[in-house]
């Protein structure tokens, strides 16, 4: 939530025992699910997606239920151990389940 709130980000903060249900209302397809869930201008973000990323899904608008990043790559926001950064991909997804890669860092 730093990485967001650092770019400008109004960040409000739920603590749910149970993500699931949410992830299931949202349509976040069972292989992206992460360890964090936000809602911004009507898209679903899951994971650990730069606020770069973020920035180009409000300006292009696609017509997608969210954006994620699967898992916990190392070098992603929150993520920035020190260690090697890995390659990882921001996924687009739909209601239906079906994804696309939106962008690679």
């Amino acid at each position: 939530m730093g990485h967001l709130r650092a770019n400008g980000f109004k960040v409000k903060i739920e603590d749910h025992n149970d993500l699931g249900p949410i992830k299931a209302r949202y349509g976040v397809p069972r292989s992206l699910e992460g360890c964090h869930t936000a809602l911004v201008d009507g898209y679903v973000v899951e994971g650990h997606v730069p606020a770069t990323t973020i920035r180009r899904l409000l300006r292009e608008r696609p017509a997608v239920a969210g954006i994620a990043v699967p898992g916990m790559p190392a070098g992603s926001p929150g993520m920035e151990t020190g260690g090697r950064p890995e390659r990882y991909n921001v996924l687009t997804f739909d209601r239906s389940g079906k994804t696309t890669i939106y962008e690679s860092h």
